[in-house]
């Protein structure tokens, strides 16, 4: 009796989908993600190596664990797991599978890993998302991130989608879909690299117009508290 498939030689790296959580380093000089169930808590790279969850020395994938990178043959079984409430932040992965794997009927696990793309769903306001802002979870000395428009990102710590994308580095693609969802239409594009293109650049610039509005709202509303406080203290003197 057979126990497993015969080993397979592909002249190409099979291609996967997997939603994984944006996530950036505490000091902000690196990007990554990491899964959304077994592995959650070891935040990877755009190109890494995946390491056993249970701290055994065997090495990933192993037949008798459950280790390994895992993600799924079809684009919309990935995508239709970001319905659900708690992977709305998520993002979609197209990964490239490199090294050994096991081959299941739904998907791969296997030992390495490229992340080609990562499409981005929309701010939670609705609007296309520009920026990750903090998500306002993450793993030690990393920071989770979500999808932000310009006009929601006010003062959290964040990152413009081409900032994601460089950081990461690796050739990692950062598309952002159209207010309807991760639909593939490209409202902003990024790709690691020395330098911006024009969405890029629009992008980059709206954000930082954004964040220029409301840091002066706020100057505006301790401006109006400070001459409110001035009329007041005069009135009980006179």
């Amino acid at each position: 009796m057979r126990w497993w498939l015969p080993a397979e030689r592909p002249t190409e790296p099979p291609t996967g989908y997997k939603i994984a959580h944006p996530m950036l380093s505490q000091d902000g000089a690196r990007a990554g993600f990491t899964g959304v169930s077994l592995g959650g808590a070891l935040p990877y790279g755009v190109l890494d190596d995946a390491s056993c969850v249970y701290g055994r020395r065997h090495r990933p994938p192993a037949r008798l664990c459950d280790c390994g990178f895992h993600c799924v043959h079809e684009r919309d079984v990935a995508e239709a797991l970001l319905c659900t409430a708690e992977h709305r932040a998520a993002v979609l992965l197209e990964v490239s599978v490199l090294g050994a794997y096991i081959r299941f009927e739904r998907g791969f696990r296997y030992a390495r890993q490229r992340v080609r793309t990562a499409t981005v769903g929309p701010c939670a306001c609705g609007a296309p998302a520009v920026a990750f802002a903090d998500a306002g979870w993450g793993r030690p000395g990393w920071r989770a991130l979500a999808a932000s428009c310009a006009g929601c990102v006010r003062a959290r710590a964040s990152v413009s989608l081409a900032g994601f994308a460089r950081l990461a580095g690796q050739g990692l693609r950062v598309i952002a879909g159209g207010a309807g969802g991760r639909d593939g239409r490209p409202a902003v594009e990024a790709e690691a690299g020395e330098g911006f293109g024009v969405p890029e650049l629009v992008a980059e610039a709206a954000l930082l117009q954004a964040r220029l509005d409301w840091f002066q709202s706020q100057l505006a509303r301790l401006g109006d508290r400070g001459d409110r406080g001035d009329r007041g203290g005069r009135g009980e003197q006179g």
